[in-house]
């Protein structure tokens, strides 16, 4: 039971790279065919998403992108040096400024995490560690929360919570200000840093939460909910037409 849970809050922390997986699949051409599985603690080194070639196993995100960029599948070709660095910046950005966040309103929230993410995980874990697993990955979540966020002077629960969503409601309107009329990041052509955004974005803007502090902010920056819109009708339709 430890180890599984070990990998499952490995897998949570990745939960929405899956997502920008997906993304990046769709931006880049790669012939990839996406398998969900239920038992993720039991895959290759206890991580997804998880690449499988004929010759190669390949687990971290970092190690994916590196294994397609070698097979000539990148989405960034044509970025400059400067639009490079931006896409490293901004990803710096969304994993210290919105995930904690993010996982907040998933797994600590209470009202969000008993009516939308503990039946959701746990209806995609076999019995019995569905009756455990998902307590301890929202005890997990919170002491990534505290272990990343919970330093002086910010000593008591509620102040973290105050400051980590200051935190992302100031990422998202950083992230609203430099996508503004465009269709992507860097003008007409998806990149990593759109699959990035997509990856951390589209669960939230489209997961029906009771509580909903992040999505409303969220809600409010139109053309962050029209890029994921377009996104999702132009890459994911016949996936959402598939339920």
């Amino acid at each position: 039971i430890k180890g599984a849970c070990r990998f499952a809050l490995r897998t949570q922390s990745k939960c929405f790279l899956t997502n920008l997986f997906s993304g990046l699949r769709q931006f880049s051409g790669a012939p990839l065919k996406v398998n969900v599985i239920d038992n993720t603690w039991r895959g290759s080194r206890g991580d997804v998403p998880i690449l499988t070639t004929e010759d190669n196993i390949v687990s971290q995100p970092a190690k994916i992108l590196n294994f397609l960029r070698k097979q000539k599948y990148n989405a960034d070709y044509e970025l400059s040096a400067k639009q490079g660095a931006d896409t490293l910046a901004y990803i710096a950005l969304l994993e210290e400024k919105l995930l904690p966040a993010v996982l907040h309103t998933f797994w600590v929230e209470s009202d969000n995490y008993f009516a939308v993410t503990k039946p959701w995980f746990a209806s995609r874990i076999p019995f019995p560690l569905s009756l455990i697993l998902p307590g301890r990955m929202s005890k997990g979540a919170l002491n990534r929360i505290l272990l990343t966020k919970g330093e002086p002077p910010l000593y008591h629960l509620r102040e973290v919570e105050a400051q980590i969503y200051r935190d992302a409601k100031e990422c998202l309107n950083l992230l609203s200000n430099r996508l503004g009329t465009s269709q992507f990041f860097f003008g007409d052509t998806p990149s990593t840093l759109d699959a990035y955004v997509f990856g951390f974005l589209a669960p939230l803007y489209k997961i029906r939460f009771p509580k909903v502090q992040l999505q409303e902010h969220l809600k409010q920056l139109s053309n962050l909910c029209r890029f994921c819109d377009d996104i999702l009708n132009s890459y994911f339709k016949l996936s959402l037409g598939d339920g």
